[in-house]
């Protein structure tokens, strides 16, 4: 993009405290960053900073999101990319099973996002229900997948992922799902954040 117009895109990062997964998190994000020619830029807050509420659900989001006739103010910002991905493939979440593995603060919105389908739209045309986050719209219909997370204190969690049409991980454990947990055809995302 510098050669043909002169602009390069970038990512912002605001750092809050020192959380050994965020900074794997940024550092993955910066690493990648450098491998397609993306500026990025980190500005570190201490712990103590007053916290708005950006990329992470407070309870009252999780209930509103689970809720029928309620819309969160926010969706975490790696589970809305989750299922974006899902959507720009054209996998169809009505009525599959999914397994979410992990309950962490992007695996339990992703769980609850799964039982959504979320419509990126860029006219309000007949739409009855949008929302406006950072600039884009969404349009939320619900489109329930039967939902199955998997956790550290779930038994055989195989017999679980074997049935699963859509499987996301969240745990940044490397190689801890096997062939053997996974049927034929099965989309899998893995959203951990551990660099193999």
């Amino acid at each position: 993009m510098k050669n043909s117009i002169n602009k390069v895109p970038g990512l912002g990062v605001i750092l809050v405290g020192k959380r050994k997964a965020s900074l794997t998190f940024v550092c993955i994000k910066k690493k990648a960053c450098e491998q397609v020619e993306i500026a990025s830029v980190v500005t570190e807050l201490p712990e103590d900073v007053q916290k708005a509420k950006c990329g992470w659900f407070s309870s009252c989001e999780h209930g509103n999101l689970a809720m029928r006739g309620r819309e969160p103010l926010f969706i975490p910002c790696a589970s809305l990319g989750c299922i974006g991905v899902l959507n720009q493939c054209s996998v169809e979440n009505l009525g599959k099973k999914a397994v979410v593995i992990g309950r962490s603060m992007i695996g339990l919105p992703t769980s609850l996002l799964l039982q959504v389908l979320i419509l990126f739209v860029s006219k309000l045309s007949c739409f009855n229900v949008i929302i406006r986050l950072n600039h884009m719209s969404f349009y939320i219909q619900r489109h329930h997948a039967t939902i199955s997370v998997v956790h550290s204190f779930t038994k055989n969690p195989e017999e679980i992922t074997c049935e699963a049409d859509i499987l996301v991980s969240d745990v940044g454990v490397p190689n801890l799902i096997r062939s053997h947990w996974l049927k034929p055809g099965v989309v899998v995302i893995d959203m951990g954040s551990m660099l193999v």
